[in-house]
């Protein structure tokens, strides 16, 4: 399975059309990021659950944290666990 527009929306339980420009963008640099990350294509039919996890997880954190540092507030690292999803599945090179 791809990790589709309406898959995000009810990852976040959104239900209004108003951010799927933005949500567009979001889970498609989530998806460039993991591609590089496993040198996989996370397009492809067969991606395995935990991929299409770590795609919906940072796709929702860049969309809930849109920058690096804000003002009085405490910036949150990489979803717990979104590495962990991945790492049976990480392209090494050296």
């Amino acid at each position: 399975m791809s990790v589709t527009l309406d898959d995000l929306k009810l990852h976040l339980n959104l239900t209004l059309d108003d951010d799927d420009e933005l949500l567009t963008s979001k889970l498609a640099a989530a998806k460039a990021w993991i591609t590089g990350y496993t040198a996989s294509d996370v397009d492809a039919a067969g991606t395995p659950a935990p991929v299409d996890e770590a795609v919906r997880q940072l796709a929702a954190h860049l969309y809930e944290n849109r920058e690096a540092s804000l003002v009085g507030v405490t910036a949150s690292a990489m979803p717990f666990g979104f590495l962990d999803l991945l790492a049976p599945y990480r392209a090494w090179s050296f």
